[in-house]
């Protein structure tokens, strides 16, 4: 069972006289009240919680002398004494007599929670407006196909075709990406791991993007000492590489080399993958890895999820990405993956 203190929610317990007798870590840092000094006060005291009309909370609530039917309070938005806004539930433990013998109050930061609402917004507004230009064009290639077949020959045909072939398998990425965050951000991505050639995997990425019409002296790839026995899930991985590959190419210049290394640190492995364009600035190394980022010059390109999906697959390997300036001048991503068999159960 987790302590107190490891709760993602502040969390303050008032025994049967008011007296609190557990403050969390987070209800620390959401009132700023240190835990030492609430422990033994009134609760009310040390949590003053006001409505929107700034009248008294608990005057209004009074829990220990109130309806003893009363077993818990659904949750809504109050200010701290400071102005703050925290979203509040309460519940109650009460003895055979109905007497009150546990009062806790849990509190959550509104501002996360409107931040969390705009990101969500966000992403259902990115997913329209990536959705809408590879669906009309679907639905009118489609269209004028079964109206006018016969008016068009067969090299127009094929066009027309291959144009909604490759807009569907556009709108099937998107889905992925989108199933992807999900996974993500629920922390159910599953893994399916076996033994990896890293460096073959590697290959494969840039032959698939030769196939896709790169030049292929636009690519190097380095492989720097024998790797130890990697346990990773390969669609993963190439979904990784695919990605990082495909971000040089688009955002870069020049030539994209590719370091497959062993990484003596974690003992695993490490990949490094650089171009030779302008770089990212260091004010917005933070920022690559959020979502909806994109690159300076390219808002319109892309839904800005696949650095978020890379981090998010790579941690789940128990990995580490960073970026950083390149030999060259360009970006350089590196990721690295520890070594060794899964724990089986």
């Amino acid at each position: 069972m987790p302590s107190p203190d490891e709760l993602p929610d502040g969390l303050v317990v008032a025994d049967g006289t008011a007296r609190v007798i557990v403050f969390n870590r987070t209800a620390t840092r959401l009132t700023g009240v240190a835990g030492a000094e609430a422990v033994g006060r009134d609760f009310r005291d040390v949590l003053p919680l006001f409505d929107a009309e700034g009248r008294d909370w608990w005057k209004c609530l009074d829990p220990y002398a109130g309806l003893a039917i009363r077993t818990r309070h659904p949750e809504c938005s109050l200010y701290l004494a400071g102005g703050a806004e925290v979203l509040v539930t309460a519940a109650y433990r009460r003895d055979p007599e109905g007497r009150v013998e546990r009062f806790t109050v849990c509190l959550r930061d509104a501002a996360r929670r409107a931040r969390q609402e705009r990101d969500r917004a966000d992403l259902v507004s990115t997913v329209a407006h990536e959705l809408r230009s590879p669906l009309t064009s679907v639905k009118g290639f489609t269209a004028t196909l079964l109206a006018k077949w016969h008016r068009f020959n067969d090299d127009q045909k094929r066009v027309m075709l291959e144009t909604v072939n490759a807009d569907a398998d556009r709108v099937t990425r998107l889905i992925t990406e989108l199933l992807d965050v999900s996974r993500i951000e629920a922390g159910r991505l599953e893994m399916r791991r076996q033994v990896v050639d890293l460096a073959g995997e590697t290959r494969r990425a840039i032959a698939g993007r030769v196939a896709a019409g790169e030049a292929e002296d636009r690519f190097r790839l380095e492989t720097r000492g024998p790797l130890p026995d990697m346990w990773l899930d390969p669609d993963k991985i190439n979904q990784i590489l695919g990605n990082l590959i495909e971000n040089a190419v688009r955002h870069g210049a020049g030539t994209v080399t590719i370091v497959v290394e062993p990484d003596a640190h974690r003992q695993g492995a490490a990949v490094s993958v650089r171009d030779e364009g302008e770089g990212i600035p260091p004010e917005a190394a933070k920022r690559v890895f959020r979502q909806f980022w994109r690159g300076h010059g390219n808002r319109r390109s892309g839904t800005g999820l696949g650095l978020y999906i890379v981090k998010g697959l790579v941690e789940a390997h128990g990995g580490t990405i960073t970026v950083q300036r390149a030999p060259e001048g360009g970006a350089e991503f590196r990721f690295t993956v520890p070594a060794g068999a899964p724990d089986y159960p």
